[in-house]
């Protein structure tokens, strides 16, 4: 991908690791979301400074085991996803210290 995205934890979000699972809730619409390993992996990742295609290769790719290509975009969908939720903002560039979303 010639565009490099950037992700960044939600602050309207609580978290919490149950098990093996990352348990999200939207302070938005009180939504609960449970995210599997890939995604809480990305969730923690999202720090707003580093870009996608850095953390793919750097936490993804080694953790399961897959070609950075298919990778990327898993991750760029799944970050698509988590954005729409609230959970993530996604950006063209770094966020600047201390972006909130409202």
């Amino acid at each position: 991908m010639s565009t490099d995205l950037y992700i960044l934890r939600s602050d309207n979000v609580a978290a919490r690791q149950i098990g093996e699972e990352l348990m999200i809730m939207s302070a938005r619409d009180s939504a609960l979301f449970s995210l599997n390993e890939t995604a809480a992996l990305l969730w923690r990742a999202a720090d707003g400074q580093t870009p996608l295609a850095q953390i793919v290769s750097r936490d993804l790719c080694p953790a399961f085991d897959i070609d950075a290509d298919t990778a990327l975009r898993d991750a760029v969908e799944l970050a698509h996803g988590l954005a729409e939720h609230g959970i993530l903002q996604i950006g063209n560039q770094p966020f600047e210290a201390g972006s909130t979303t409202t």
